[in-house]
């Protein structure tokens, strides 16, 4: 994965205002379309005043989709984000560029930035502001696997730069920015306080807060990304915070590295419930839905494989402690290996720290005594006499009811039921004889003393 900005080469720790960032960026900006957007009674009608739907970029980015449903004046976007995924960057860029409803972004509040991709993003609305103690910039693209920055070649990194630059130029040219500037943001990695961007004309405004940036877009004509002209009317604008669908909580609930984590566990240790205690099917059944939404959330976050191997390898362990016991050894090899597993899961930009501690901690244990448990109950189930079946009648004893001669057969009475049995030897009747084979509804027995004889 691609992610442009400067990280002074750490490990792009990026705010975790929102852990479920991965799918709220690519369902951003109208992916998810109407169908996933609370119903509202003014969403086909315009508003009596201005309305200014207002978002955020510091996790989550929704709604340009239901600006336009809602007849909005302008979106406002306030961000503060030290960048993100190329992809994710573009596509919501893209979404901007094409919203009917023009798109304000704001750098705020007092030492924010918006670095990295937040710089594109910035750049390619119809006003950009930024807040006084800002900045913006640095956005040299980095190449990363499972969150590390990856040492790449001189013409490969140019290659990178070239495309980031001629992106840049797309929209900023458009915008009538100042795309020799903004550039350097990329070749030299350079970044610009809120004074240095509008002096050099890559941004529009400084204001102090969003009231401020309202006031003074109020009757401004600006120029949209297609060429037209558009006056904003903000007078007395209704101001209104965008906020999720109750689908879309649920989605994006999934996709948070703990909430993923455990769905993991729970879809593992259901499935393996169910494979050594067949025919309980609760346990399969749930196992079954955590782990398609855990493989649902997968899509959306940058697993990390030697987390996966490490969880299976826990898995192991827990399964030869039971089968093997050594004191403990291998079921504490199954708890830190699962431990490590969880920590390990998810290494990313958008998910700073991957499955916290604490929940590691609490799935890891009774995962490890439940996976334990289940196994020695099965291996203890396999010394059990069978209680059902013919299986279980053989060795079982019965009372001869009719006389077995040798070679015909007779009745025997077994759990007050009769059956046709025969003999290798006449016994007569009433002698107690144990059950040695069953030929469908046949029985063959031999007299319980000879049974029980000792082979010389």
């Amino acid at each position: 994965m691609t992610a442009l900005g400067s990280f002074e080469r750490r490990a792009f720790r990026f705010r975790r205002a929102s852990a479920a960032a991965g799918f709220l960026v690519f369902s951003a900006i109208g992916t998810l379309q109407a169908t996933l957007l609370p119903p509202s009674s003014s969403a086909d009608m315009p508003a009596s005043s201005p309305l200014v739907l207002e978002l955020k970029l510091d996790g989550e980015v929704e709604g340009l989709a239901d600006a336009a449903r809602r007849h909005a004046s302008l979106v406002l976007i306030t961000m503060d984000t030290p960048g993100g995924l190329s992809d994710s960057m573009k596509d919501i860029i893209q979404h901007i560029l094409a919203s009917p409803v023009p798109v304000a972004v704001y750098v705020s509040p007092t030492g924010a930035r918006g670095a990295s991709a937040g710089f594109y993003i910035l750049l390619s609305a119809d006003i950009a502001a930024m807040a006084p103690g800002t900045h913006a910039g640095a956005a040299s693209p980095i190449i990363a696997i499972g969150g590390f920055p990856q040492q790449i070649d001189e013409v490969f990194r140019r290659k990178i730069n070239q495309d980031a630059m001629a992106f840049l130029r797309s929209f900023t040219v458009q915008r009538g920015r100042n795309p020799e500037l903004a550039e350097k943001a990329i070749t030299e990695s350079k970044a610009f306080t809120e004074k240095e961007c509008l002096d050099g004309k890559m941004i529009d405004l400084i204001v102090n807060t969003t009231d401020d940036l309202i006031r003074e877009l109020d009757g401004r004509t600006i120029t949209r990304f297609d060429g037209t002209k558009v006056t904003l009317v903000l007078k007395s604008a209704v101001r209104a915070p965008f906020e999720l669908s109750a689908r879309q909580r649920f989605l994006a609930r999934i996709v948070e590295p703990d909430v993923f984590f455990v769905l993991l566990i729970l879809g593992v240790l259901g499935l393996y419930t169910e494979f050594t205690h067949p025919g309980v099917i609760a346990p399969g059944v749930i196992g079954g839905i955590c782990l398609i939404l855990a493989l649902y959330a997968m899509h959306f976050l940058p697993v990390n494989l030697a987390g996966l191997f490490l969880i299976a390898l826990s898995l192991a362990f827990f399964i030869l402690e039971a089968k093997a016991p050594s004191h403990g050894v291998l079921a504490l090899g199954g708890i830190v290996s699962m431990f490590l597993g969880a920590v390990f899961l998810i290494r990313s930009p958008l998910t700073g720290g991957g499955v916290s501690l604490g929940v590691a901690l609490s799935a890891t244990l009774p995962f490890g005594v439940l996976a334990v448990v289940l196994m020695k109950l099965v291996l203890r189930s396999r010394k059990w006499k069978t209680a059902t079946g013919k299986e279980e009648l053989i060795g079982s004893q019965g009372t001869v009811t009719v006389e077995l001669k040798g070679g015909e057969e007779g009745l025997v009475r077994v759990h007050g039921e009769l059956w046709r049995a025969a003999s290798s030897q006449p016994v007569p009747e009433g002698t107690t004889v144990r059950i040695t084979k069953v030929e469908g509804l046949k029985l063959y027995v031999e007299p319980v003393e000879v049974a029980a004889s000792p082979v010389n």
